[in-house]
Parts: C-alpha cells; sequence; structure tokens
C-alpha cells in the first residue's frame, strides 16, 4: 500500500501538468510561421503584446482604455468620458487595422522565403516595411497616451496610478 503512495502522487502531478498546458480553445492558430499563436492572435485583437505604451506610462500618461476602466474611481466628467472612449476606440481600431499589416507582411516574407523567390531589395522592402508598420502602431498608442493625459487633472493621473498599483 505504502508503495503505491509516491505512484499515485507523481500520477496526479503529470496529470496536473498535462491538463494545465491545453491550448487555449479560443485561440486561432497562427498563418505564420515567424508569428505564435497567441503574438497572431494579439494582432488580430489589438492587443499589445511588445509594452509599447511603456514609455509615456512611467511618465504619467495612460492608456486611455485604463483611465476609462477606473472612471468612477477618478470622478471622471462626462466630456473627459466621451473625449477619452473617443480616443480609445480609435486606438484600439488602429491597433487592429496595424496588427492585420504586420501579419500580411509576415506571410508575405515567409511565402518569398519559402519559394526562394526573393533578393536582397525585396528583404530590404519587406524588412523596412515591417518597422514602419511597429513604428506606426507605437506612434498611435503614444499618441493616445499623450491625449489622455492631456485630458486629466494631475492629481486624477496620482489616484489611477495608486488604483493601478493596488490591483
Amino acid at each position: 500500500m505504502l508503495k503505491s503512495i509516491p505512484v499515485l502522487i507523481i500520477s496526479l502531478i503529470f496529470y496536473g501538468t498535462l491538463h494545465a498546458q491545453q491550448p487555449d480553445s479560443t485561440l486561432k492558430k497562427s498563418t505564420v510561421k515567424s508569428l505564435t499563436d497567441k503574438q497572431y492572435n494579439a494582432l488580430l485583437k489589438g492587443e499589445d503584446l511588445y509594452g509599447m505604451p511603456l514609455v509615456a506610462e512611467l511618465n504619467h500618461f495612460p492608456m486611455p482604455d485604463k483611465v476609462i476602466k477606473y472612471k468612477k474611481e477618478l470622478d471622471l466628467s462626462p466630456v473627459q468620458i466621451t473625449k477619452i472612449s473617443v480616443i480609445a476606440t480609435e486606438l484600439h481600431r488602429k491597433r487592429v487595422e496595424m496588427g492585420g499589416f504586420i501579419i500580411t507582411n509576415e506571410e508575405t516574407l515567409d511565402k518569398l522565403f519559402r519559394k526562394q523567390s526573393l533578393n536582397n531589395g525585396d528583404v530590404i522592402f519587406y524588412a523596412n516595411r515591417s518597422g514602419l508598420y511597429y513604428g506606426e502602431l507605437r506612434n498611435a498608442i503614444l499618441q493616445a497616451c499623450l491625449s489622455t493625459g492631456d485630458l486629466l487633472a494631475p492629481q486624477q493621473i496620482k489616484k489611477l496610478e495608486t488604483l493601478q498599483n493596488r490591483n
């Protein structure tokens, strides 16, 4: 009886590990070799995996969606809510748009390399285009942070940062 207990424990640990590693069924499978499923889905949904707003947030210019999340606690005025909601909506639209462009560009690079039908000029063009897309995405995020920060009073920003640090 005592000899079977370690086997049972090991079996439970192994089963728990297998169960915890099952993929999220809501994720779409990446169609691009160079993008993981997580990256692919984040780009499709307009989510940030790259910490693009960090420089703004560290310097007290928050993301609009984070401000909207705490609108009651921050005592935002109706005008602030409307303006920041517009910024958040446009930013999400831009993130999804740029995500699509990034995915298409990666698919093109993959296709050209797979078919071995490219030259130095192609690599330069698509690599630079990739940089432009990521740059445009980061610009949109930072511009949204700047605009959002400009709509808030210093005490609202300070309160937001306190609320975020608690969560």
